[in-house]
């Protein structure tokens, strides 16, 4: 469960900081590239989402590996997020294995 943490920007302020609200993309945020950040973007959300579909059966890193055809390095390497590891295409085809349907949504960035 997700905790909810409460900002109160009048306490901020008295204490010089400042709140800045990011754009959709944290990758973006941080500085990377817009194309670097979006694709780094797509990456992490098909990555949380197989994470999760793990995580709810609660199998062993090793199950998952026999389950997906990988080796268990390879699934240590997805459950603690190493992102370089997996590009879009291999994490796509991870979660078909799983019977999972990728959908890609495609809009214009606003003015």
């Amino acid at each position: 469960m997700l905790s909810e943490t409460r900002i109160d920007r009048n306490d901020n302020k008295a204490k010089g900081i400042q709140v800045v609200h990011g754009s959709d993309n944290v990758f973006e945020d941080v500085g990377f590239e817009a194309e670097e950040a979006a694709n780094l973007q797509v990456r992490a959300d098909l990555m949380l989402n197989l994470r999760q579909y793990i995580q709810e059966r609660s199998w062993t890193q090793a199950e998952v590996a026999a389950f997906f055809g990988e080796t268990q390095p390879r699934i240590s390497n997805l459950m603690k997020g190493e992102i370089s590891r997996f590009s879009i295409d291999k994490l796509i085809n991870v979660l078909a294995r799983a019977e999972i349907r990728v959908r890609v949504e495609v809009k214009s960035k606003a003015a």
